[in-house]
């Protein structure tokens, strides 16, 4: 028998999905079919990116949720492979799932792999990641809201005049949404200039952007402001700054947070200056949630948009926020979204 990389994949997420137990969980309402037997429902979580925190916490909210409402849950990783993530939902239709979370990816890529699910009589919801189907929800952070107030508190620190480095790659569902807010910004305040822009998903993906942004830096010293759409360039943009001695010259905003962003954010005099974030762990949740709605035969809406909250540096020292859970307890809208929450559905503990 020959070894193929998709039999080997096979093989190997399938050992991995075996990982994963379940975990029966007591219930106070009566659950609808198919959850009135829990342990029946199989799920798949399969992932085009997983490295970074905000992505860490995603997955402890989808793990949270599917024991919450006693799925048995299968976790996929592609570790940025396009096609091994095409494969891997081909897997997990293999293995009989129910449903399919399909976490970031090529739309390219994605979307045939997604016909052969619904084919297969699989639901499928998309998280970040457009695979351009009416029957697949597509749950979204609301990444043109997350722009808008991230670019909005830029306009409010540095005036409509200044001149910008962007960090961005192209192909990315969340990241091209970001991106039209930023082209509306630019064509709105003609005194931003755009002087670099660059970006990259190697991993690691902050070290990688920081190697990047040290050349730009060097070769822009005018650069003030830096709009960095996703925690891990931030992250990579401030390492550069930093090395750079332009903590006092340069202002960083971004999108997305995590107890590391907050310390990042919280240092003596970091240039980190906002970022704009929904609660990833949440997300997750609401990426179980709606799913789990079109298992029951309920309809969730074909855009499942989750709203973000505005995070500045200055909130976080005013407010003496250390991490996510002080975040939580101190921003009440942070801990949870009332998104695909129907009458019968059980949450995980707070």
């Amino acid at each position: 028998m020959k070894l193929t990389r998709r039999l080997f994949m096979s093989l190997a997420g399938g050992f991995a999905a075996l990982t994963t137990g379940f975990v029966a969980p007591s219930f106070a309402a009566e659950m609808p079919a198919p959850f009135d037997d829990p342990g029946k429902v199989k799920i798949a979580l399969v992932r085009y990116i997983s490295t970074g925190d905000f992505f860490q916490a995603y997955l402890s909210g989808v793990e949270a949720q599917a024991k919450a409402i006693g799925v048995d849950l299968r976790i996929f990783d592609s570790r940025q492979d396009a096609a091994l993530q095409a494969d891997m939902v081909d897997q997990a239709i293999a293995l009989g799932v129910q449903g399919i979370i399909v976490q970031h990816g090529l739309t390219e890529s994605m979307q045939e792999a997604v016909q052969r699910a619904l084919d297969a009589g699989i639901k499928v919801v998309a998280f970040d990641v457009n695979v351009k189907n009416p029957k697949v929800p597509q749950v979204e952070q609301s990444d043109r809201d997350l722009a808008r107030l991230a670019l909005e508190q830029a306009i409010k620190d540095n005036g409509e005049s200044f001149k910008a480095g962007y960090v961005y790659v192209p192909g990315i569902a969340p990241l091209d949404r970001r991106d039209e807010t930023w082209l509306k910004f630019k064509a709105k305040y003609s005194g931003i200039v755009e002087k670099a822009v660059f970006g990259t998903l190697d991993n690691p993906i902050a070290n990688s952007v920081a190697n990047q942004a040290r050349s730009v830096l060097q070769a822009n010293p005018d650069i003030t402001v830096m709009f960095a759409p996703y925690d891990e360039f931030a992250k990579g943009v401030k390492i550069a700054v930093d090395e750079a001695g332009l903590t006092s010259q340069i202002k960083i905003y971004s999108a997305d947070v995590s107890t590391a962003d907050i310390s990042a954010m919280r240092e003596s005099g970091s240039a980190w200056a906002a970022t704009a974030a929904t609660n990833p762990a949440v997300v997750g949740e609401v990426s179980v949630r709606t799913l789990a709605m079109l298992l029951a035969g309920e309809d969730p809406g074909h855009n499942v948009i989750i709203p973000p909250t505005l995070i500045t540096q200055k909130m976080l020292n005013d407010a003496d926020i250390k991490n996510m859970e002080d975040l939580s307890a101190k921003l009440p809208q942070f801990a949870h979204a009332a998104v695909s929450v129907p009458a019968w559905m059980p949450l995980p503990p707070r």
